[in-house]
């Protein structure tokens, strides 16, 4: 997970909620990426919430550095997408030790429900990549006119069923992704949307464009997305049907900003149990 002071009250709350449904805890290693700052401050803080809240946590806190992305982020629909840190999901095999093979990225705006280690436990194959694919969604939404008409673009998804999944909770084997060199086929993506504006959302659609049509599906219950509602205006949403182990509020609206607002939206009250913020004292500077 990254950790920021902007998110930093839902990934404690989904720090929480992994913690609270994991059958054995104590197995559990939390590897948090924070921007790097001239100022070690802001890190510092960070380091001091995790312990303060979790004392008995085993976790590991590294800097991404923004210089990484310096040039390459184009602006999109909604500002919160255009910060570096959201990219550090593209470079989690350069930042995290050679002899970590596999991991689960999640989001700050998510819970879980269930025993992660169930999703943990996935056979990815031959692929890189686990995560809940969303055939019936129109694919072509998630690129510019200007992309589809090109020829040479469109055709990148030539021989792939490519189907969309969200970048919020991922399972990763980080061995296969060093070898066929994935950080380097992302980053191209962004050098052509610097240059043709292919897309409007932030790090997606490079995962989509190197990805899709090549992910190890997962059970959809693992990703009950898009309950902060679109990007615009971040409206109330359902659950999917079917059974739920994660709910991740993607989308503009955050659970903790519309239960502050006294305007929550229905679901919001499953999260709010997990919100550990309502202990000011851990998230002061004191």
């Amino acid at each position: 997970m990254t950790l920021d002071t902007t998110y930093l009250r839902g990934s404690i709350a989904g720090v929480f909620s992994v913690l609270q449904h994991a059958i054995c805890p104590e197995n559990i290693v939390f590897h948090f990426i924070a921007a790097s700052h001239h100022n070690r401050r802001p890190s510092d803080l960070l380091r001091h919430v995790i312990t303060s809240t979790f004392p008995y946590l085993t976790f590991h806190l590294y800097h991404f550095d923004s210089n990484l992305v310096k040039g390459k982020i184009s602006y999109s629909v909604r500002r919160a997408l255009d910060q570096p840190l959201n990219y550090a999901r593209i470079y989690l095999a350069d930042i995290l030790p050679s002899g970590v093979r596999r991991i689960i990225y999640f989001d700050s705006d998510l819970i879980v429900v269930d025993d992660v280690a169930k999703l943990w436990n996935i056979n990815l194959g031959r692929r890189v990549l686990g995560a809940p694919e969303y055939c019936h969604a129109n694919f072509t939404n998630y690129f510019t006119p200007k992309f589809w008409s090109n020829a040479a673009f469109a055709a990148s998804f030539k021989g792939r069923r490519a189907c969309y999944f969200n970048t919020g909770v991922m399972v990763i084997d980080l061995w296969k992704w060093r070898e066929g060199k994935y950080t380097e086929k992302l980053e191209h993506w962004m050098r052509v949307q610097k240059r043709c504006r292919i897309y409007e959302l932030g790090s997606l659609p490079p995962f989509l464009l190197v990805f899709a049509g090549d992910v190890e599906g997962v059970e959809h219950r693992w990703n009950q997305h898009g309950l902060g509602g679109d990007n615009l205006e971040g409206l109330c949403r359902d659950l999917h049907p079917g059974p739920v182990s994660l709910l991740h509020w993607s989308g503009k609206g955050k659970p903790w900003l519309r239960l502050d607002s006294k305007r929550p939206c229905p679901l919001d009250s499953l999260w709010a149990p997990y919100d550990l913020y309502r202990h000011s004292s851990l998230f002061s500077d004191s």
